[in-house]
């Protein structure tokens, strides 16, 4: 029975990519988006010509009071339309991202980004582990800001670093059920995340690519194939690490 897959913030950037890639790969693909319905539905159709399942759900992955109405609400579609199937696969992926000098980084932005990227992939996945099958890959999407250091993100390099904490924490704990946890670490990569703040500005890119072994910004489609692969079925034994995409970024 082909597997499915919940990818949060899969509308665009890295997740759109992910959701692709996973439906190539013959995965049924669950994402969530914040605002972007329209993109979403792209998304879907872009699973469904591949021949698989996919659905889109509304998530705030930065409410965490939220996240039990959104479990009902999955329940709710894997019952519908996936047959009442278990889920196989979770990416935490979805959050945005803050540029902004250490002493000028606000409370209340550093509050959200916690929202976001810690407490989400802490609690999200806390409230989904009744509808994930025992032997479900969980992959964490954190960042190689966690490893190397750039002016201005302070904030989100600190946090994503707490997430890498998290997986271990988190495979410790879930390997009684034979579920994997992971995290993955993109470097540079041109999306709109962020303000398209790699993508479209050309004195950044200039000062990263050098310090790049493969000598260029990476593409959302770099991302997502390595992402399928992760949580291949053939990877079962691999739990606890942290995998960089960065093309050799500052080594």
């Amino acid at each position: 029975m082909n597997r499915i897959a919940l990818i949060t913030g899969g509308s665009r950037g890295l997740g759109r990519s992910m959701a692709l890639a996973l439906a190539g790969k013959g995965v049924d693909v669950i994402i969530t988006f914040h605002s972007r319905e329209d993109e979403a539905a792209k998304v879907v159709a872009g699973i469904e010509a591949q021949g698989r399942k996919g659905a889109a759900l509304q998530l705030d992955i930065g409410n965490s009071k939220r996240f039990p109405a959104f479990v009902e609400q999955l329940n709710a579609t894997l019952k519908s339309r996936f047959e009442g199937r278990k889920l196989n696969i979770l990416v935490n992926n979805a959050g945005t991202g803050l540029s902004a000098p250490f002493a000028e980084t606000t409370e209340e932005k550093f509050d959200q980004l916690v929202n976001e990227h810690l407490k989400a992939p802490y609690f999200l996945t806390q409230k989904l582990l009744p509808v994930l099958n025992d032997g479900a890959r969980i992959l964490n999407v954190s960042s190689g800001l966690a490893r190397m250091t750039l002016p201005g993100s302070s904030a989100y390099g600190a946090l994503k670093a707490a997430v890498e904490t998290l997986t271990r924490y988190q495979a410790k704990e879930l390997g009684a059920r034979k579920m994997t946890v992971n995290v993955v670490a993109p470097g540079a990569v041109a999306t709109d995340f962020n303000g398209g703040h790699v993508r479209d500005n050309e004195k950044l890119q200039a000062m990263l690519i050098p310090g790049i072994a493969l000598g260029r910004i990476g593409m959302p489609e770099d991302i997502g194939p390595a992402v399928s692969a992760l949580v291949a079925d053939d990877l079962g034994w691999m739990t606890a690490q942290r995998i960089e995409l960065s093309g050799g970024q500052n080594l």
